[in-house]
């Protein structure tokens, strides 16, 4: 699990058991008062390895240029959160 501070905001990575499959995610807490909002990274994507998962959390939370004003994070233009090649089959 990775951990970044953004004004007013805490963000975390981390990888969640879903069934069998992990699942990626980013949690934004907020500083002072309010409660964590989780986003799912990958979503149309689940990972049979932790470390799989964690790793493309990780990703994820490097590659957040900014938070919104309500929390929400800003990637890059065109960031999907795959590493795949293009026309690559994803593994």
């Amino acid at each position: 699990m990775a951990e970044r501070e953004f004004p007013d905001y805490t963000v975390r990575s981390g990888a969640s058991m879903e069934g069998s499959r992990y699942t990626a995610w980013l949690s934004v807490v907020p500083h002072g008062h309010g409660f964590p909002v989780y986003y799912a990274i990958c979503e149309n994507r689940s990972f049979r390895q932790q470390e799989v998962a964690e790793r493309a959390a990780d990703d994820a939370l490097a590659a957040v240029l900014a938070l919104e004003e309500d929390g929400t994070p800003v990637f890059p233009d065109n960031y999907t959160g795959f590493a795949d090649a293009p026309g690559a089959e994803p593994t």
